[in-house]
């Protein structure tokens, strides 16, 4: 038997939690055809993985890369620490559909680098990633906030009955030109007015084509009980599958809540299909006028349109440095975005346990000083919380950053080593895998990932981009699944 790639000799992690096996991988095209002993199958070419994993090309469920998939299409942020897939249009922002119309609101400005980006469709969008393909693939939900900017003049209302009705129409046909699911973000300005029966309505639609909502919830600090309420209480009332994003209990005061909210999640998964995501990180990043600063031990500004030269600075050395609070040098530096130090590890280290949930970055790739959870999320959770601290088996971690995500949001033939699936492919060292970036370097590719492919091209090899762009939309081919 002959394949056009050989990988031999490696230690096989597949994804579905199995315990690694010595093995070959064989891929011809753009998919799997052979795994185990394949010594009497040859090959175009072969690679030596003897003391290196070959798993699944990792895949990031919630991400802020809408325009990055244009703008920045070697999308090195992720490939370097062996994402292949990635899930755009979270915390209730999409780059389609977008009526073309004013300022766009300052969240959703965070992922549109070019305010030109705007798609009246997602079939526009879709179409234009097919013809000016990414190194990554891609699937989109559309965004609760961004159908409210196209219809509603004033965002600090509750959607009326027609606009309603037409946030509806676009979500439906949004959904039915391929968008996975919903997301919705009633944290951010531009969704906060909305009431719970708005986003019930909008969850109808996403049910009725059997896909997900996905939220970035209310509330996730001081009342995040309630804001987990509501989603479970959207998830029944629509009969929607409902999915947490990037789930935590932000700010000092509610440090060790996780003990209560991932009770409660439990508890509701007995009754309706719920899923949660989270990042293995104790500090958060979004706009720097989100209110968060209030809850952290420590803000670092991220980006600052009027002031780029702060970006990497601490909030609270910027205002000392002009003389001034904390509160009046946020709103000089704005528009911008920060990092805030919200989370305990204790709270992060209970939720990665949790035997649900799936691992994101959460990233947000504009800007000079990113979080470094654009740079190095897997890699950290495969080094540091899964080989140095045993927090779970390496197997494990694999599986949350693989076939957890493709079955939630039903990604057939992605997720898995297994014959006749997408060669979306990582081979690392297990033994040096680690995040590079950090809060004072994030723009750092991560160490012991040796190479990756998307559909069976080589697009990161031994720390380099090769300029391969063989990514694809994606679209639900398979029921989304509780985890």
């Amino acid at each position: 038997m002959h394949a056009d790639l050989i990988i031999r000799g490696a230690d096989i992690i597949d994804g579905t939690g199995a315990p690694r096996r010595k093995g070959d991988v064989a891929v011809s095209d753009d998919r799997i055809v052979a795994t185990g002993d394949l010594k009497h199958w040859t090959a175009g070419r072969e690679i030596e993985a003897k003391g290196r994993v070959v798993a699944p090309g990792f895949i990031d469920p919630h991400v802020h890369h809408d325009a990055a998939m244009l703008t920045q299409p070697d999308m090195e942020f992720m490939t370097s620490q062996g994402v292949t897939s990635v899930i755009n249009g979270n915390c209730g922002f999409s780059i389609a559909p977008l009526v073309p119309k004013g300022e766009i609101p300052a969240p959703l400005r965070m992922i549109i680098e070019d305010e030109a980006l705007r798609f009246e469709t997602y079939a526009a969008y879709r179409d234009r990633l097919l013809a000016e393909p990414a190194a990554v693939n891609a699937a989109c939900l559309i965004g609760h906030s961004t159908l409210r900017v196209n219809e509603l003049s004033d965002l600090n209302k509750a959607a009326d009955a027609a606009q309603l009705k037409e946030m509806c129409r676009k979500l439906d046909r949004a959904l039915g030109e391929g968008a996975i699911g919903l997301s919705t973000g009633p944290f951010y300005p531009p969704a906060r007015a909305s009431t719970t029966e708005e986003l019930i309505e909008v969850a109808k639609i996403t049910q009725a084509h059997g896909k997900l909502y996905v939220t970035h919830m209310r509330d996730e600090g001081d009342r995040v009980v309630q804001g987990l309420e509501e989603t479970f209480t959207v998830g029944r009332e629509s009969c929607c599958g409902v999915h947490v994003s990037h789930h935590k209990c932000a700010g000092l005061a509610n440090h060790g809540m996780s003990v209560t909210t991932l009770k409660m999640i439990d508890d509701a998964m007995q009754k309706q299909d719920v899923g949660l995501d989270t990042t293995p990180w104790i500090a958060s990043s979004t706009i720097l006028d989100s209110g968060r600063h209030r809850q952290a031990t420590r803000v670092i500004v991220a980006e600052s349109e009027p002031y780029p030269q702060m970006a990497g600075r601490d909030l609270s050395d910027i205002a000392e440095e002009w003389g001034t609070d904390i509160d009046t040098a946020l709103q000089k530096l704005l528009p911008a975005t920060g990092i805030f130090f919200i989370m305990s590890e204790d709270d992060v280290q209970r939720i990665l346990s949790y035997e649900h949930t799936i691992i994101c970055s959460d990233g947000i790739p504009s800007g000079k000083h990113p979080h470094p959870r654009v740079w190095g999320t897997f890699p950290r959770v495969l080094g540091h919380y899964a080989r140095d601290l045993s927090l779970f088996s390496l197997e494990e971690a694999v599986r949350r950053m693989t076939s957890m995500p493709a079955d939630r949001f039903g990604l057939g033939g992605r997720g898995r080593i297994a014959v006749g699936g997408f060669a979306d492919l990582v081979i690392f060292d297990p033994e040096t895998i680690a995040e590079g970036a950090t809060f004072e370097t994030p723009i750092r590719p991560a160490v012991g990932i040796d190479r990756v492919f998307v559909n069976g091209r080589e697009v990161w090899v031994d720390g380099e981009k090769t300029g391969a762009r063989p990514g694809r939309p994606l679209e639900q081919t398979a029921p989304c699944m509780v985890v």
